[in-house]
């Protein structure tokens, strides 16, 4: 049998974790590089950037201070590659959005990358993807990168001052890689695409086993786990899997709800998980899945205890008018969009009524 080649940016070169992990990459740091671009944008993470400067500082390195204005765009990138100009690495630190301009700049300066998640909320410091946005913070599309980061540093007690809604946010898209990848590629006959499927299975048993405890106490070991799994493990999927293993309905939710400003405040992961909500409802109602009747049943609870929107209402969006949603679903719908890897077709109205039905407890799940 011939079978074609594929190839897999799978982690980062390497990985440092655990209380007191940035101090401890800041030798490594100065064997990448002697004048890094740090990369952020944040006020609310100003302290701690500035922290990392002054450490770099005194390890005798030269960096140099770039801050984002929006989320990862195309305005924002330009600007900041001219300011980059005598860098000889970017290190990117701050949540998804700062990681993956970080990786992105990288990439097209073909410079070392070192990612320092300052919450838990995304796996971007992983991977090898970075999402576009517009100046307005709609969604535009995704980048595969050459690889990995060089570094990703992911210390716990930079990562523990984070708002405990980012953690949320974070176990939410965390939990998507099994809803999404079981109905993408769980009928691969690839071993390693199989192995990925069955490791997100995994991570999405422990979040549920984990979540709770980590959010009510970090200085737990349940926090550890959960941390590491939103922002570490969840990122082995995709880089193991590959294209593959691809996200589903629940991310192409969050891309059409992007498109609205009213749920700009909306973190990614919260987006993701009522994705999945949405998602679980589509398989159900569209695709004949009893299942995932019961998947949603189980997992709407957790969400509400988390703290994470499950309604159209909860996102901030009582007050959409029919047209906005409708774009949205349009959106969503697009040809080339991820919600496409459902075995069934989907049009724009059956996605507006999952939309609006994504809170109910259907009868054959009850």
């Amino acid at each position: 049998m011939v079978r074609s080649i594929s190839s897999h940016s799978i982690a980062p070169a390497s990985v440092l974790r655990g209380d007191g992990a940035w101090d401890e990459a800041l030798p490594q740091i100065k064997s990448l590089c002697s004048r890094p671009l740090v990369l952020g944008r944040s006020a609310s993470t100003a302290d701690q950037r500035q922290r990392l400067v002054s450490d770099l500082l005194a390890h005798g390195l030269q960096p140099l201070q770039a801050q984002l204005q929006f989320d990862c765009c195309e305005q924002d990138l330009q600007r900041v590659a001219a300011e980059a100009q005598g860098c000889d690495a970017v290190l990117a630190a701050g949540g998804g959005k700062v990681l993956d301009a970080g990786k992105l700049l990288a990439h097209r300066l073909s410079l070392p990358c070192i990612t320092v998640p300052l919450s838990a909320s995304t796996c971007a410091g992983w991977t090898a993807l970075s999402n576009i946005y517009s100046p307005q913070g709609a969604f535009e599309g995704d980048v595969a990168l050459d690889r990995c980061p060089d570094l990703l540093v992911f210390d716990h007690g930079l990562v523990r001052q984070a708002p405990s809604r980012t953690l949320a946010s974070g176990v939410a898209d965390a939990l998507a890689k099994w809803y999404e990848a079981s109905v993408s590629s769980g009928d691969s006959s690839d071993g390693l695409v199989q192995q990925a499927v069955q490791m997100a299975r995994v991570l999405r048993d422990q979040l549920l086993i984990d979540s709770l405890t980590a959010l009510k106490d970090p200085d737990s070991e349940a926090w550890v786990r959960t941390a590491e799994a939103c922002a570490l493990t969840a990122g082995v999927m995709g880089g193991l899997g590959g294209a593959r293993c691809r996200t589903v309905a629940a991310h192409a939710v969050h891309n059409g709800l992007t498109q609205l400003e009213a749920c700009h405040h909306v973190l990614h992961g919260e987006k993701v998980g009522f994705g999945i909500l949405v998602q679980l409802r589509l398989e159900e109602r569209l695709g004949g899945n009893r299942l995932a009747g019961q998947a949603h049943r189980q997992l709407l609870p957790l969400l509400r205890q988390l703290g994470l929107p499950v309604s159209l209402d909860d996102l901030g969006l009582a007050q959409a008018s029919l047209r906005e949603l409708q774009e949205v679903c349009r959106f969503a719908c697009r040809e080339g969009s991820d919600l496409h890897h459902l075995p069934f077709a989907v049009t724009p109205g059956a996605l507006l009524e999952a939309l609006v039905g994504a809170a109910e407890l259907s009868p054959s799940s009850l």
